[in-house]
């Protein structure tokens, strides 16, 4: 029965927030998908793959595009296959367009203009392999969202052609925009000064400082580990060789050199397979988290502004009820 799951989901989700401790570890990819109805792959209708970047160089700029391939079964759609090439400056614009549309809701994170800054050079083939995963992710992350899926800009996203989306682009605010600068310029002029936030959010608000915190933290202490790491590795690369030439010239003593060189070069399989545990497992978690946890204080940032939004209502409903009845 509907009903029953609903309020059984309901039930759940207090009792999630309620847990929502230090104690109690929370994948990023949780805290999107607690209210999914058809979690079977089987019952998928959407499914995007994000694929074959390609250079492009022109007299202003370079930049990468990324082939967009969507297979759906869904109505609303006008086809059951599309493939489009999109930049990272659409991507940026869909993520900019949900959360107008969806101010409360958590828009999955994007990769930052230079991911994994100082680790990979922009344009290399391991940057743009990184970004394509995380572009994927992004896409998958927000087809898989029982609320987001459905936004007509991320269907527009998905299906026009690039001169289609250019010109989308150029349209002015909506609606949903508009009453969302609003909020903002009202929300600012209050600021600090939310008299009716509920003790859940204003516990959220504490949690996540702290959480922030820590984990930002935990970030800068791994990509330091990787960076003396593999400065470490640079020298022994340099000391492998160095040991082998030598032993060519010292008979006495050649085996012992010969032997000191293949114990470095075993050092510095060792090495490297350990920072590539670091890169691909550890820090890209860890950053994931610390981008949830940006995202997660901007959405309790933009609840507080519609609630400054609210009570500045609220109180100059109060005072035309006052004047009214002085002039009554």
């Amino acid at each position: 029965d509907k009903d029953v799951l609903m309020s059984y989901l309901q039930d759940t989700s207090l009792t999630e927030v309620n847990s929502f401790s230090p104690s109690v570890p929370i994948s990023p990819s949780s805290m999107i998908n607690q209210y999914k109805f058809e979690d079977g792959p089987e019952l998928r209708d959407l499914f995007i793959t994000v694929d074959d970047p390609e250079s492009h160089i022109t007299a202003i700029e370079t930049f990468i595009t990324y082939r967009v391939v969507t297979k759906t079964t869904r109505g609303e759609f006008d086809s059951s296959e599309y493939e489009v090439r999109r930049r990272y400056q659409d991507f940026l614009w869909l993520k900019s367009k949900l959360e107008e549309a969806h101010p409360t809701l958590i828009i999955p994170p994007l990769p930052e203009k230079f991911i994994m800054k100082g680790m990979v050079e922009r344009f290399s083939d391991e940057f743009i392999e990184t970004r394509r995963k995380a572009l994927h992710k992004f896409l998958n992350r927000i087809a898989d969202h029982p609320t987001l899926t459905f936004n007509e800009d991320f269907k527009i996203f998905l299906t026009a052609q690039a001169w289609e989306l250019s010109s989308h682009k150029k349209q002015g605010p909506g609606l949903l925009s508009r009453m969302g600068q609003t909020v903002r310029a009202v929300a600012s002029s209050v600021r600090g000064a939310i008299k009716n936030r509920p003790e859940m959010f204003t516990e959220m608000n504490h949690y996540m400082e702290t959480f922030s915190q820590k984990i930002n933290l935990l970030d800068k202490i791994a990509h330091r580990i990787y960076k003396e790491e593999r400065e470490y590795f640079n020298e022994m690369k340099e000391y492998g060789p160095i040991h082998t030439l030598w032993s060519a010239s010292e008979e006495d003593i050649a085996e012992s050199l010969k032997g000191i060189a293949s114990c470095i070069d075993r050092c510095c399989r060792a090495t490297e397979k350990r920072m590539a545990g670091l890169s691909e497992h550890l820090l890209p978690i860890l950053h994931e988290y610390v981008l949830y946890s940006e995202i997660l204080m901007g959405v309790l940032k933009r609840r507080d502004q519609i609630q400054g939004e609210l009570d500045s209502k609220v109180d100059a409903l109060a005072n035309k009820k006052t004047e009214k009845d002085l002039v009554s």
